[in-house]
């Protein structure tokens, strides 16, 4: 059989979907690029923001008015099956399958082993009921005995160049905050042996990976559980000796865990990208204990003065949340006051979505949608001004790019180590020689806009002649 998926969401799916090709693959089935050579098709769903779950939703329509528009265009002749996975389906899972008889098949988050089972049962039971089989449910609970630990995929599959890959260091997440539902969908935390961890970097490099991104719903809580103390330093380093390697980008960091060792690994290591994601969400310490967040606004700007005292260069990309229940006029100019202080290289910036079953969901003082897209509004236009001035400052220097493909033109796109794929900035460039993806070379930036860079490519004799100037 020949499944086809379709991701939604944040990179931790992306990694959840490249498991499940993989143990499709071994059990003998195919995965196909293409939704109208498949057997099968899978919406791996986000179910984190109301946006993100509306957005979910209307692909699984979608995919089912495909399905119905393609009978018996499956390579057996049999119509095609939708199954639906991810944090969505597991988040509401009988309560989403009842609204959604188009689909056919219904799995959690932890439950991607089952798939070529629960395909081949659900088949079984259509033959055997004249194409009637009703809906396979699997929704295993994330807070299960099975769940106490870390549990590997049994298989990935990365693509055929993945010069870039995510790497789960670990699953679920313990902090709780007040707007989040993610620990009711993926459980409790949960570190990854570090062996195995290693091993997989090490797999992933002799496929030609250069990039590995580090991903946890907190990687900075890495070790506590399994080792009595966070070890994301220890972790670093090691990854660190993995031959063919050239960038390791840490994506997730909180705040309040970013010890003085991680900064020092992090200033020392080489391979280290000098770029690290921490999610802030605000910087009113009345919105931070309202959110259950463990961070102060004094440790929040102690901890970005130090990182910029010990890595001038480094590019800190965080998010911010506004319209939080009770967040007023003064907590939102403090927030504007702190942006435009501290200019963050990369910000994003979310409203505040009231999800059900979580604290600040039943909070009063719920705020209107249209100050909540005001106060973004607000934050965006001021981070533009911030994101231009940034790019504004690297014309005329020679930066580092990773190829990742080409536009439409046939320029050349890429990013540099302060850029993780798919959410930062581009490098647009031209090259007179042919590139392929995970090439890495050298561009001389010779035009900024608020969140691109144009630049030209630098030759070698060009580059060692800049590099023996120094």
């Amino acid at each position: 059989m020949k499944l086809y998926i379709e991701t939604m969401g944040c990179p931790k799916n992306l990694n959840d979907s490249e498991g499940a090709a993989g143990i499709w693959e071994a059990s003998g089935n195919e995965i196909t690029e293409d939704p109208a050579d498949a057997d099968a098709i899978m919406v791996n769903t986000c179910g984190f923001i109301n946006d993100a779950k509306q957005e979910s939703i209307d692909t699984i329509f979608d995919m089912a008015r495909f399905i119905s528009e393609s009978v018996g265009n499956g390579s057996g002749g049999e119509r095609k099956l939708l199954i639906v996975s991810g944090c969505l389906s597991q988040r509401y899972g009988d309560e989403l399958a009842d609204e959604m008889p188009e689909a056919d098949i219904f799995i959690g988050v932890n439950d991607y082993e089952k798939l070529p089972q629960l395909v081949g049962r659900h088949k079984a039971m259509m033959a055997e009921s004249d194409g009637k089989a009703g809906q396979t449910r699997m929704f295993s609970d994330p807070y299960g005995s099975g769940n106490c630990r870390f549990e590997e995929f049994s298989a990935r599959k990365t693509g055929e160049n993945p010069y870039s890959a995510t790497l789960r260091i670990a699953e679920g997440c313990d902090n709780c905050c007040a707007y989040c539902v993610i620990p009711q969908i993926r459980g409790g935390y949960r570190s990854r042996p570090m062996e195995n961890i290693v091993e997989e970097a090490a797999k992933l490099a002799s496929k030609g990976c250069r990039e590995l991104i580090l991903i946890a719903q907190d990687v900075t809580e890495y070790g506590r559980d399994l080792y009595g103390k966070l070890m994301l330093p220890e972790l670093l380093r090691r990854l660190c000796r993995v031959d063919g390697i050239r960038w390791i980008r840490l994506m997730y960091c909180y705040e309040d865990k970013i010890t003085d060792e991680l900064i020092d690994v992090v200033a020392s290591e080489e391979k280290i990208c000098h770029y690290m994601d921490i999610p802030l969400q605000h910087i009113s310490d009345n919105v931070l204990r309202a959110m259950n967040r463990r961070s102060t606004s004094e440790s929040i700007r102690d901890t970005i003065g130090r990182l910029r005292k010990a890595i001038p260069d480094i590019h800190i990309r965080t998010t911010m949340i506004v319209g939080f229940p009770g967040e007023t006029d003064e907590d939102m100019d403090e927030l504007l006051d702190f942006v435009g202080e501290t200019r963050f290289e990369r910000l994003g910036v979310f409203a505040y979505s009231r999800e059900e079953g979580t604290v600040a969901g039943d909070m009063e003082d719920q705020i209107d949608e249209e100050v909540k897209a005001a106060r973004v509004d607000a934050v965006m236009r001021l981070q533009m001004e911030i994101s231009r001035e940034v790019n504004e400052a690297k014309k005329g220097r020679i930066v580092q790019v990773m190829v990742d493909g080409t536009d439409e033109e046939g320029a050349y796109l890429g990013r540099t180590c302060y850029d993780a794929p798919e959410i930062d900035n581009t490098v647009i460039f031209d090259a007179d020689r042919t590139l392929v993806p995970g090439d890495m070379v050298q561009v001389r930036v010779i035009d900024a806009f608020d969140y691109d860079l144009v630049g030209e490519l630098v030759d070698t004799t060009e580059e060692e002649e800049n590099e023996s100037a120094k």
